[in-house]
């Protein structure tokens, strides 16, 4: 347990920032921390998985890597699952299964390369438990065992995350498609707002004025309070035979004594009571977000109303970020009201509406979120001048609908959906030039 390979999968487009985090959390470099195609590759002990899988914001599980060989065939993979010490990790009483995903993999069945692992790992427990083997739970596993293939390679992983790392335990409620953690926390860092590496938060105010339920504002609290990303859940080590409850009781100890001297800095008489900021136009979800805030433990270090995107002026007087994930929908109101075809998570601009439809679209339908779009770049104009505004959007087209010039513009990935995070810098709008003087006679 002193010298593990633990492998980070992450979301496209974020393995740096998560290779920045990991540093930040653990000060490895080098060969001890590489940043690899979907995630993050970290040689570390039973102590350091513990506190990525309490820390960790950008992660979306926390593996351990337990073998890795070369495969043509399903019996392959079978002898090399066959080979690991299944019974130093969980005892046959508890309940697994086997997760797979592959890329370029020469086998014909993916389900029959997942059952032969089944086997290999029931086989190894009848042999070396008399007779006793685990049972297969899909839904409620104590254990979760995770193989990935590529072209000519297995690796077979033990899951010490349990359930995915966004899941932070604080939210219930919710709107129909709320942003992940883990994706409001990459757009924090993306967006410089958190330096991941230094494990730092801007001094600058955050504002997102379609919050929904709260995420990105909730997200940005814990990281500006020093709250643990997981220190409201459990997670799958705590049912491993290796978990050590004292050891990892003094790891929360010391998280809740960070926790708690960061509070206190943020209280200081020189620090504003609040820099973070939430507004949405839908009161219920502002209803939403002030719930979770306060199971999160953030409810005093934001401030949450509402209110349209359209007329809410700045939260404070200081020019600080923008960070948002605009309405999605058919349909919105001129004012920027989501319109009856539910709200931001159903909008697309008229670009996007066109592209998915293929083809035409009513002209009501495609025209409205073009006017929500350019009717908010111009509010900014008026009112937000010296902010930065980043939005999240799959829709290339929408630096044409907002009538601005990106400055950066940044992939991401939305589960399956590939986006982009735009950056914008506003300025004031330019006044007219004066009228030239009336002619004498």
């Amino acid at each position: 347990m002193n010298a593990l390979t633990l492998f980070l999968p992450c979301a496209g487009g974020v393995e740096d920032f998560l290779a920045d985090e990991v540093h930040g959390l653990s000060g490895l470099v080098g060969e001890d921390l590489l940043s690899l195609r979907g995630g993050v590759r970290v040689r570390g002990d039973w102590a350091l998985m513990q506190r990525l899988n309490l820390h960790s914001r950008l992660a979306q599980r926390v593996l351990i890597e337990l073998a890795h060989g070369p495969y043509q065939s399903e019996q392959d993979l079978y002898a090399l699952a066959a080979g690991v010490p299944w019974e130093q990790w969980f005892t046959p009483r508890q309940r697994f299964r086997v997760d797979l995903t592959a890329q370029a993999s020469p086998l014909k069945s993916l389900n029959f390369a997942t059952l032969r692992i089944k086997d290999a790992v029931a086989d190894r427990f009848r042999a070396q438990a008399g007779g006793l083997r685990p049972s297969i739970d899909t839904q409620r596993p104590d254990v979760r065992v995770q193989a990935h293939l590529t072209a000519t390679h297995a690796q077979l992983y033990i899951d010490t995350s349990g359930e995915p790392l966004f899941k932070r335990g604080w939210r219930q409620d919710k709107g129909d498609a709320p942003l992940k953690e883990t994706l409001a926390a990459a757009m924090l860092a993306v967006c410089g707002w958190w330096q991941p590496a230094t494990r730092s938060v801007s001094p600058l105010p955050l504002y997102d004025p379609c919050c929904g339920s709260g995420t990105i504002v909730i997200e940005a609290a814990q990281l500006l309070l020093g709250l643990p990303a997981g220190g409201q859940r459990r997670f799958a080590f705590e049912q491993l035979r290796p978990h050590d409850p004292a050891g990892w009781n003094a790891i929360k100890t010391e998280a809740a004594g960070a926790c708690s001297t960061s509070a206190g800095d943020q209280n200081d008489a020189q620090t504003p009571a609040v820099r973070i900021f939430g507004s949405d136009v839908a009161h219920r979800m502002v209803d939403f977000a002030q719930r979770n805030a306060r199971r999160a433990g953030v409810a005093a270090a934001v401030q949450l109303r509402g209110g349209d995107a359209l007329q809410r002026l700045p939260p404070c007087a200081e020019p600080g970020v923008l960070l948002l994930n605009p309405p999605y929908g058919e349909r919105i109101a001129a004012a920027g009201v989501a319109g009856a075809r539910g709200g931001r998570e159903a909008f697309q601009s008229g670009t996007l509406a066109r592209q998915r439809a293929g083809g035409a679209a009513p002209a009501d339908d495609v025209n409205a979120g073009d006017d929500f779009f350019a009717r908010l770049a111009a509010h900014w104009k008026s009112h937000y001048a010296g902010w930065s505004a980043w939005l999240l959007t799959p829709d290339s087209k929408l630096p044409g609908r907002l009538r601005l010039k990106e400055s950066r513009r940044v992939p991401l990935w939305n589960g399956p959906i590939e986006c982009r995070l735009l950056r914008f810098d506003l300025t004031a709008r330019r006044a007219p030039p004066p009228a030239p003087p009336a002619a004498t006679p």
